[in-house]
C-alpha cells in the first residue's frame, strides 16, 4: 500500500459475476491496494467443492491485502438453528479475516425489525466472537432496510452494546439516501468509524428497496471533495472498499470496469489522508 493516500481495496461485490481468482487477478494487475471479501465468496466456492482453506490459500497467493471479511446478515433477529448457523458462519469469517491479516470483518444490519435491546444483545454476542480472533466489527446500516435505515439507528444499538470489539461502518451510498450524508457524518466522532465503504448514488431513476444501482464517484450527486475532507476532519487512515454492484457493470468487461473505478477513486479520494 502506499504510504500516503488511504488503501483503496475493490469489494467482491463489484464484480460479482467474475470469478474470484480472476478477480484477484484484475484487481491486482491494475493497481488496488486490497480486495474485501464476502462469506458468500466462500460459499460459492464451496459449492464448487473448492474448500475454505483452498480459498485463503488463493487470497493469499494473490500477493493482495485484504481490508475486510463480511459476514452473513440476519444474526441480529434470528432464532434456534437460524442462529446458531449464523453465529457459525460469523465465527467462520473472522477465523478467515484473522488468518488473512485483515482487522475488520463487516455485517450489514438485519434487513426486518425487531426489539433494539436484543439486537444490542446480538452485537454483544457476535462481538465477543470477533474479539476471540482479534478483530473488529464494523456494523452498517442499510438506508433500504426497515428497521436499521439510518445511522442514528446503528449508533443507538453500538452504545446500547458498548462493545470494544464493535464500530461504525459508513458507506457513502446509504448516507446520501438516508438523507442526511453531510449531518451525520459530523456528528460521528473519530473513535466510532471502523471502516468506510463508497460508491455514488444515480441522480435519477432511484427505486425504494433497491441498491444495486451504485455507481464510480464523480458519476452520480455525491459531493467527493467534501467526502474527502470529511474524512481527513475525522482523522481516518483506514481502507476505502469500493463496494458499487451494479447490472450494468457486471454486463461489462471487467477489467475496464475496475480501472475505470479505481481511476475515479484515485481521481476523488487519493488525498484522504490527513497530512
Amino acid at each position: 500500500m502506499s504510504p500516503d493516500h488511504n488503501p483503496l481495496a475493490l469489494h467482491t461485490w463489484t464484480l460479482d459475476t467474475t470469478p474470484l481468482a480472476t478477480l484477484l487477478e484484475i484487481a491486482r494487475a491494475n493497481g488496488w491496494d486490497a480486495v474485501e471479501l464476502r462469506r458468500l465468496d466462500f460459499e460459492r466456492a464451496e459449492a464448487e467443492g473448492t474448500s475454505e482453506a483452498q480459498v485463503l490459500d488463493v487470497v493469499q497467493r494473490s500477493g493482495l491485502v485484504v481490508s475486510a471479511v463480511g459476514v452473513t446478515m440476519g444474526w441480529m433477529f434470528a432464532d434456534g438453528p437460524e442462529r446458531d448457523k449464523l453465529l457459525s458462519d460469523f465465527t467462520r469469517s473472522c477465523a478467515a479475516a484473522s488468518t488473512l491479516g485483515a482487522a475488520i470483518v463487516m455485517s450489514p444490519v438485519d434487513r426486518g425489525t425487531g426489539d433494539v435491546s436484543r439486537a444490542a444483545a446480538s452485537v454483544r454476542r457476535v462481538g465477543d466472537i470477533a474479539a476471540e480472533y482479534g478483530v473488529q466489527l464494523a456494523l452498517e446500516f442499510n438506508s433500504q432496510a426497515a428497521q436499521f435505515n439510518t445511522l442514528e439507528s446503528v449508533r443507538e444499538v453500538l452504545a446500547l452494546a458498548a462493545h470494544p470489539a464493535c464500530g461504525l461502518l459508513l458507506d457513502t451510498y446509504h448516507l446520501q439516501r438516508s438523507g442526511r450524508f453531510e449531518q451525520d457524518f459530523n456528528d460521528v466522532g473519530p473513535e466510532e468509524i471502523a471502516y468506510i465503504q463508497y460508491s455514488d448514488v444515480p441522480g435519477s431513476g432511484l427505486q425504494p428497496g433497491y441498491a444495486t444501482d451504485r455507481l464510480p464517484p464523480g458519476a452520480g450527486v455525491i459531493d467527493f471533495a467534501k467526502v474527502r475532507q470529511l474524512l481527513v476532519d475525522k482523522g481516518y487512515v483506514g481502507p476505502l472498499s469500493y463496494e458499487a454492484p451494479n447490472p450494468g457493470a457486471w454486463a461489462r468487461d471487467p477489467t475496464e470496469v475496475a480501472r475505470e473505478a479505481l481511476q475515479a477513486s484515485r481521481d476523488r479520494l487519493i488525498e484522504v489522508r490527513a497530512q
